[in-house]
């Protein structure tokens, strides 16, 4: 039987390491890099022809950085009324539309034209307001903090309120190692960062209630066992389905990665996420669990 509950001090102790290079790094850079969902900008998206590739929109991009060097590109399909689709190459900048409209934008597009052909042509140029951005940001924490409450409700209904406690305190520190992430690295957050955290949350909430599920079964059939024993017998019979399950899911996103680069801004912080709520699942929502049992022993104890 492993001795998981008994090192509980090394697994909290790596993730607050991990978290706190990620706050220093925050303070350090003033924040988190912000994509133009929540910070504002604007976007431009480009008609591109049909036979554009991935190798297209690497030269492309250097073309494209040479008159804005903080864009990001992305390749997208989109039907258009005579249901068609057409590609387009979408470019997001936090420039404002004033600031990158006109020469900027014209020059661009006729280095790109002469590269890649004359049927590349600006479709549409929008801009989002930093009030836009701001509303944008307070519904993405919204929704994180609706899927977090109901969550707690739902398993403190299930199972029990300290069992709940565990969870959510498990699942917050997955979000917190996620942006420690992307502090170090100054990945850009945006609503794909959102959408990969909200699933997150599902998949390490399913994972950690496989655990307690079989927590709660061996105190049934291990009553003179101590929690402790308890948890680290659970987490034994465990341990394979959580890393099976992980390493499955990690196979499927590593080759997300790779082979569908439109979409890593949600695969990125995804397989971070993953990682983290599997290690969670074992090393940091179980060991809570223990504590928080515990501690309701010796204050019925104290009581008496």
């Amino acid at each position: 039987m492993l001795k998981i509950i008994e090192k509980t001090k090394i697994w909290f102790s790596i993730s607050l390491i991990i978290i706190l290079i990620g706050v220093v790094f925050m303070i350090s850079n003033k924040g988190l890099e912000l994509g133009i969902d929540f910070a504002g900008g604007s976007t431009i998206r480009l008609k591109v022809p049909t036979k554009f590739s991935n190798d297209d929109k690497v030269e492309a991009d250097k073309i494209i950085k040479k008159h804005i060097p903080d864009a990001t590109t992305n390749i997208a399909e989109t039907p258009t009324e005579s249901n068609t689709m057409i590609k387009e190459l979408e470019i997001k900048t936090k420039a404002t539309t004033e600031e990158v409209k006109g020469g900027k934008v014209t020059t661009m597009t006729a280095e790109l034209k002469e590269k890649f052909g004359k049927e590349i042509e600006v479709t549409t140029q929008d801009e989002i307001g930093k009030t836009v951005g701001k509303e944008t940001t307070w519904k993405a924490l919204g929704a994180l903090a609706l899927a977090t409450v109901f969550m707690l409700i739902y398993i403190g209904f299930r199972f029990e309120v300290k069992f709940a406690t565990a969870a959510v305190l498990s699942l917050i520190h997955d979000v917190l190692i996620t942006v420690a992430f992307y502090a170090v690295f100054r990945k850009q957050v945006d609503l794909g960062f959102v959408a990969a955290m909200l699933t997150v949350i599902g998949y390490s909430i399913n994972d950690t209630i496989v655990v307690f599920d079989r927590i709660r079964e061996n105190q049934k059939y291990m009553g003179k066992a101590s929690i402790t024993e308890i948890a680290n017998a659970s987490l034994t019979q465990t341990m394979a389905r959580s890393i099976n399950t992980v390493m499955t899911v990690l196979i499927t996103l590593v080759a997300v990665y790779i082979f569908v680069p439109s979409i890593r801004n949600f695969s990125e912080p995804l397989l971070v996420g993953i990682i983290s709520g599997c290690y969670s699942s074992i090393f940091i929502a179980s060991p809570f669990y223990v504590i928080f049992k515990n501690r309701g022993k010796k204050k019925a104890a104290i009581a008496k």
